[in-house]
């Protein structure tokens, strides 16, 4: 009879928490019209937010971290405190770390190694901050990421609490671009770390969180598989370095859903290995580089991504829109990628592809390069930032862009009436519409260095 009611216990507080978790399902590309800006995630310090209750008992399997020690008064350490409330969590299934709103939580750079039993929840209704700057950050302890999550099945980030990265003081190492004397950069330790990262794992879901003000990434998922993100509130000031709003390597599966991205760097950023990637209503901007593909092909790398769609979203004053970049000799493919139902306000470059992409002024061309083939852009419509053409087609000169699809472009420029002219360079394609402003530069048909090279590295 014991066990019975521990065990309806414990389901009902499995379901109070987890009745709203993601159950990934098959992408499916249906084009919808752009819906209303999504909703920031709640603020923890709103009146109107509820007040959490007296701190659950862990036989519930609901694992508070104050009954670990944890303080929460935004000075003391409570980094062992999390690492207990994570090993006792890890053993139950279902389980809940919770978090509780009105509280700060200061933890070091931690790394939450699984496997666990499955199911778990970590619920962040406080706040959640790292040491205070490069100068209080423990010598031992890695400088490159702070809160990692290593070889997970099943787990739930979310919640409507805070994380903040209290990026300000790595920022401003004279190590980062344009921090130095007269606007230069100066050698010196640079190393800055990723606020949240996934390492290896699995049936993922993160939503509804703020973060702000990571030192570099806000999130970075390697290596892994059925990724879904939702409802998140990411921020950081327009001249923080790196500051990448989500970054994916080597992973596929994944879901990029309602969330509104304000960055010093792209949005989100796709990086080599990616595949079935779906990002849908995104506010990306102001301030932000976009949402990239790239950059692939460093250091003469291969790099493959494919099957990747961006739809119904908003950029606006950004440094650009949707960008695929890669550097000259690399090798792979980008291939099957779909732009849809965006619209752009003041965006510098709304539509580019760079193969020259280059860090500084001495990289040299070079023969090879990532193949891009078969990329659709329709309903790319705004404005765009005069400084730049509002399309940009800069494809290698040994390896050119084939199958570049334009349908229902209209841009116009930000400023002025005078409609600048797109940019093409070694770029195969056809227009299935009339676009605005004209594009006249695509080449026709298939070029014969791609038909007739039976070895290219298509991936």
């Amino acid at each position: 009879m014991s066990f019975l009611c521990f065990f309806l216990s414990t389901q009902g507080r499995w379901q109070e928490y987890h009745h709203t978790k993601h159950k990934h399902h098959g992408h499916h590309h249906k084009i919808s019209e752009i819906s209303a800006p999504p909703l920031s995630a709640p603020d923890p310090s709103d009146p109107l937010a509820p007040e959490p209750s007296s701190p659950p008992d862990d036989s519930t399997g609901v694992f508070d971290v104050r009954r670990f020690g944890a303080v929460g008064d935004g000075v003391t350490d409570d980094t062992e405190a999390f690492k207990m409330a994570w090993d006792s969590a890890c053993q139950v299934n279902p389980s809940i770390i919770h978090v509780p709103n009105g509280f700060s939580f200061m933890i070091q750079s931690t790394i939450f190694t699984g496997p666990c039993q499955g199911g778990l929840v970590f619920q962040v209704d406080g706040t959640l901050m790292p040491p205070d700057g490069p100068d209080v950050w423990p010598k031992n302890n890695s400088k490159r990421q702070w809160l990692v999550f290593y070889k997970i099945n099943e787990m739930s980030l979310q919640g409507g609490g805070v994380i903040d990265g209290r990026g300000q003081k790595w920022w401003d190492l004279p190590c980062k671009p344009h921090k130095g004397i007269n606007g230069t950069t100066l050698p010196g330790p640079c190393d800055s770390p990723i606020a949240i990262r996934f390492f290896m794992s699995s049936n993922l879901t993160v939503k509804g969180l703020k973060v702000k003000d990571s030192p570099q990434f806000n999130f970075r998922f390697d290596g892994c598989q059925n990724v879904h993100v939702e409802s998140l509130h990411i921020t950081a000031p327009v001249l923080s370095p790196n500051t990448d709003g989500i970054h994916i390597e080597n992973t596929n599966g994944v879901e990029i859903y309602n969330s509104v991205i304000s960055n010093g760097d792209d949005c989100i950023s796709i990086g080599s290995g990616c595949h079935d990637v779906d990002i849908r209503n995104l506010t990306c901007g102001p301030g932000s580089h976009g949402i990239s593909i790239g950059s692939l092909g460093n250091h003469n790398s291969r790099a493959c991504v494919h099957n990747i769609t961006v739809r119904d979203s908003v950029i606006k004053v950004a440094e650009n829109g949707v960008r695929i970049k890669t550097w000259q000799g690399g090798s792979g493919a980008v291939s099957g990628v779909t732009f849809s139902n965006i619209h752009m306000e003041s965006v510098r470059n709304p539509i580019i592809i760079d193969q020259f992409y280059c860090l500084t002024k001495n990289c040299m061309n070079q023969t090879s390069a990532v193949y891009v083939s078969d990329i659709l852009y329709e309903g790319i419509k705004g404005t765009y930032d005069i400084r730049s053409p509002p399309m940009h087609f800069a494809c290698s000169d040994s390896v050119p862009c084939t199958n570049i699809t334009l349908s229902d472009i209209e841009l116009f420029p930000a400023q002025g009436d005078i409609v600048s002219d797109p940019f093409c360079w070694n770029v195969y394609g056809e227009l299935e519409t009339l676009t605005i402003p004209p594009v006249s530069c695509l080449l026709e048909g298939a070029p014969r260095s791609i038909s007739d090279n039976k070895d290219m590295d298509y991936c």
